[in-house]
């Protein structure tokens, strides 16, 4: 199963107020493993940047100046994303900003059946609690020491490790029987890194502890 860990920054909040996107970062999932297959891209957002939102990633008009529009990377976008579940932290906000790119070219909106808000599902796992994407870092004890700024490919690699710690998937999915998945991971015997090996006692070990449980008076060892 394959998914996308998309983020976005913009030039603002809204919009209703003409906000731009200025930034997609995606990562791809296959059975919540990172894929090494990434899309990114910065954006000329054909207008300024606010000062709010300057303060939250940083991206001057000047940096933002030369950088293709949405319209050059729309088909790629698409491509990108086509037939993938969407994983996202506040959907509501990215997918608005992504449908008025879409609207403003004409294309077809987003669908919201493809989206998994991982905010929602953090909300509902933790009521009353702070569930921003920084506060669940903190709970599951992910380092986010490199989110100086909000930035959409940084934020993306976070959104990766908590959404499978939100789903309670602590460790990778392999499919073990189908050796196409093991060449995809650079051929690692990923079975054998993820046995455990079971050591048996033999007879004079056996002969051994049945001895010493005669002689103790501890209960516990029975």
């Amino acid at each position: 199963m394959k998914e996308i860990i998309l983020d976005t920054e913009t030039t603002g909040l809204s919009v209703s107020d003409g906000h731009r996107i200025v930034e997609i970062g995606c990562i791809e999932l296959e059975n919540q493993i990172p894929t090494n297959n990434k899309f990114h891209c910065y954006l000329n957002p054909e207008r300024k940047v606010s000062e709010k939102a300057l303060e939250v990633h940083g991206y001057t008009n000047e940096f933002l100046s030369d950088k293709k529009k949405f319209k050059d990377i729309v088909d790629e976008f698409l491509l990108f994303i086509k037939d993938k579940k969407i994983i996202i932290h506040n959907a509501e906000f990215d997918i608005s900003h992504i449908n008025n790119e879409l609207s403003i070219l004409g294309r077809p909106k987003l669908s919201k059946e493809n989206i998994i808000d991982t905010l929602e599902i953090a909300r509902e796992k933790y009521p009353g609690s702070s569930i921003s994407l920084d506060a669940l870092c903190k709970r599951y004890r992910i380092d986010n020491s490199k989110r100086k700024k909000h930035t959409a490919l940084i934020d993306c690699e976070l959104l990766t490790k908590v959404y499978v710690n939100l789903i309670d998937q602590k460790e990778p999915l392999f499919n073990f029987n189908n050796k196409i998945e093991v060449k995809n991971h650079d051929d690692i015997n990923l079975k054998k890194k993820y046995s455990k090996k079971i050591l048996r006692p033999n007879a004079g070990e056996i002969k051994l502890h049945k001895e010493y449980l005669k002689t103790s008076n501890k209960k516990n060892f029975y």
